[in-house]
């Protein structure tokens, strides 16, 4: 799977002194995000998906130069290769799409310093109506805190499905899951 420029993780921003000058929430840009996820088909191939839409917030704390990132995916947005494995993954047995139309994420609070350098996001993310602890590792990138607006952040993790109660075909599907995100941030 290719990861592309990131979502979720473009929370990150940078420095105390420029936190003061951000100015209301900043906002995910849902024409220029999306989330990527791929999972092992049979231990030989991989099926992956891309979500196109995801819309959120980033909140900057100016007194303390954190940020907090919440953001929601639109399962419905999936992209794939096969409408097979799309009508699949889509059903009650992986993502249960009708029941569960969005997938969550809320960050801890994190330094804005951390946006440039790659760093760990930490969070909550809620699929398929169960939150788990989940961890990214953004990557470096050339975003500062006094330059946001439509910078590009990335970041990669991996969640063990069944944490989120997706045991289905668990003899010819990998439990673990790669997640990507390409977030571009918005005024």
């Amino acid at each position: 799977m290719k990861y592309r420029a990131g979502p979720f993780v473009a929370l990150l921003l940078s420095g105390v002194a420029s936190a003061a000058a951000i100015k209301g929430p900043l906002h995910i840009d849902d024409a220029h995000s999306r989330a990527e996820f791929g999972v092992r088909l049979l231990w030989v191939s991989k099926v992956t998906g891309v979500f196109e839409r995801i819309r959120g917030t980033i909140d900057v704390d100016p007194d303390d130069g954190r940020a907090v990132v919440q953001a929601a995916i639109d399962v419905q947005s999936l992209k794939m290769d096969s409408a097979r494995f799309r009508n699949w993954v889509l059903a009650p047995e992986f993502f249960d799409a009708q029941r569960y139309p969005s997938i969550g994420f809320v960050s801890s609070r994190i330094p804005l310093d951390a946006l440039g350098n790659g760093d760990g996001l930490d969070g909550r993310l809620t699929m398929r109506g169960v939150t788990q602890p989940v961890h990214f590792t953004i990557l470096r990138s050339d975003c500062t805190a006094t330059h946001l607006n439509g910078c590009n952040l990335q970041a990669l993790g991996t969640i063990d499905r069944t944490d989120f109660d997706m045991r289905g075909r668990r003899g010819a599907l990998a439990d673990k899951v790669e997640l990507g995100l390409s977030i571009t941030i918005g005024p």
